[in-house]
């Protein structure tokens, strides 16, 4: 039996209050989200004017603190850290805060500088995205810290003394900004980025994380009927943004509360953000803007609680094995699989008509497919279906969202009917040239599977001799007994043969 950790961290910002518990079994070395749980309380409403939290916001803060304690206590969590961003940092009693929580709640606040926010972000960013150099922004409720980085180092930041509630709050009279008050607040925006010249001109992404950013990637999902369910690494363009944030102009407050995506407490705050983003990814001249689900909190949680080797490990090489983990119940040797895909996959590029299609990225495609075709594997189960959904539907880290189901394809691969079946809502996503190749790379897997399908690694090599062009005899050497992958190849043979246009034969001989 596996001992259980769990590690909780309590994030106060400006507008809301959230605890994240986190487990892992200490066979593994990855967390897993346990629970989320956010308190809209918008603490940055409560400052005087001499920028103090009130009594009432005090109070407000100490209720959402001994609540989130009393979870902790029934999730019996090992270890925990509560963390404050300008919602305290930028209070002139912060010191009478920190103190009056750590003596009637037993709670130690870390107040987070300006330098560790920006750090923990883009700490989370690079453990969660293959992205070499970008410009990072996350939108709180009272302060915006954009950074700047190149080969995973942060080159410049700043945090920028205003969120999406405090712009609310300093030009926005009514519950949403009129045309004038979003003029003035663009106005303010470009002032406050152009005193920092390494914003401008970097041409490069703009990676958004935080509430707002997520509230923006889920409402312009809508509007498009985007067919997956998946923010992180959601990407959009600036014609995008300004698109979405167009479509919310002529809509009133209650209409915004509810708009599809678009959280309830965040209907006064979104057109700020949206003017933040915007204005940004101008300066910028953002290749695109990229949204991370991926954010504070964690990258607290990689710093402070994940094992350094595991963390430099690439991306995906975490996500394929920790989904192999979870789901994978099989016992199907994927070197083997890839051993035998790897020769068929060398005879498919020389063939004539269809050569120039393939590409190095293919094979990596089809290596990584190799890893967790039909994920699941039972002899009484049908697990096409359920690795297309399973990939489709969770996150891979490492992978865009058309790589992703790229993967899905080729990995839950068992018939062109079944493929058009899965591709039907993403349809336009891929030409019919690059749907044939993964139709190609998918049904090589199915005739590698067929030939290890007893699991007991018979085949030991694998040669092709092309009779003439449409002739191909496969010549399979194995070490014992090979009736069952002689059986299941002559089933499985038909799904290659169709798409390449020839006919494959196949010898097997004992070495």
């Amino acid at each position: 039996m596996f001992l259980t950790e769990r590690v909780g961290i309590i994030d106060i910002g400006s507008n809301t209050i959230r605890l994240v518990i986190y487990e892992r079994l200490e066979s593994w070395k990855h967390f897993e989200e346990l629970e989320n749980i956010k308190i809209t309380a918008r603490l940055r409403s409560y400052f005087d004017e001499t920028q103090s939290l009130n009594e009432a916001g005090i109070e407000r803060l100490m209720t959402a603190l001994e609540e989130f304690h009393n979870i902790l206590e029934h999730y019996k969590v090992n270890e925990f850290i509560c963390v404050a961003t300008a919602s305290i940092r930028q209070a002139a009693n912060k010191e009478e805060i920190l103190q009056i929580v750590k003596e009637k709640i037993q709670i130690t606040i870390k107040l987070l500088g300006d330098y560790e926010e920006a750090f923990y972000g883009v700490n989370a960013v690079l453990h969660s995205i293959p992205i070499n150099e970008g410009i990072t922004i996350d939108i709180g409720g009272g302060s915006t810290e954009i950074t700047y980085f190149k080969d995973r180092t942060i080159k410049q930041y700043h945090s920028f003394p205003f969120g999406a509630l405090s712009l609310k709050l300093q030009f926005v009279k009514g519950d949403i900004p009129t045309d004038e008050e979003r003029k003035h607040i663009r106005k303010y925006l470009f002032e406050q980025f152009q005193a920092f010249p390494w914003i401008t001109n970097r041409q490069a992404p703009v990676i958004a994380i935080g509430g707002s950013a997520r509230n923006v990637g889920q409402i312009h999902q809508q509007l498009i009927k985007y067919p997956l369910d998946e923010m992180h690494q959601y990407e959009m363009s600036l014609d995008d943004i300004v698109k979405t944030k167009e479509d919310l102009l002529p809509l009133s407050y209650i209409e915004l509360q509810k708009t599809d995506g678009l959280s309830k407490d965040r209907a006064d705050t979104i057109l700020p953000a949206f003017e933040v983003f915007e204005v940004v990814c101008n300066m910028v001249h953002a290749t695109k803007f990229i949204i991370s689900r991926r954010g504070l909190r964690d990258g607290i949680l990689y710093q402070k609680w994940m094992d350094n080797d595991h963390s430099n490990l690439p991306l995906l090489d975490v996500s394929i094995a920790k989904f192999r983990k979870n789901f994978y119940i099989g016992t199907q040797d994927e070197k083997q699989l890839l051993k035998i895909a790897a020769v068929l996959f060398e005879a498919v590029q020389t063939k004539e008509e269809i050569s120039d299609q393939f590409t190095k990225q293919d094979f990596t495609l089809l290596a990584l497919g190799a890893r967790i075709f039909h994920l699941g594997k039972k002899a009484t189960a049908e697990t096409s279906s359920d690795t297309f959904h399973l990939l489709v539907n969770r996150t891979i880290l490492g992978l865009s969202h058309r790589d992703k189901l790229k993967l899905a394809l080729v990995s839950s691969y068992k018939g062109k009917g079944t493929f058009q079946k899965y591709l039907r809502a993403f349809k336009e996503w891929f030409t019919p040239s690059e749907q044939k190749t993964l139709c190609v790379l998918g049904a090589i897997l199915k005739i590698s599977q067929s030939l290890n399908i007893s699991n007991q690694n018979t085949v030991i090599d694998l040669q092709i001799s092309k009779e003439d062009k449409v002739h191909w005899m496969l010549h399979v050497i194995c070490k014992g007994y090979y009736r069952p992958e002689e059986y299941h190849f002559e089933k499985q043979k038909k799904h290659l043969e169709k798409l390449l246009k020839l006919t494959l034969d196949a010898k097997f001989h004992i070495k």
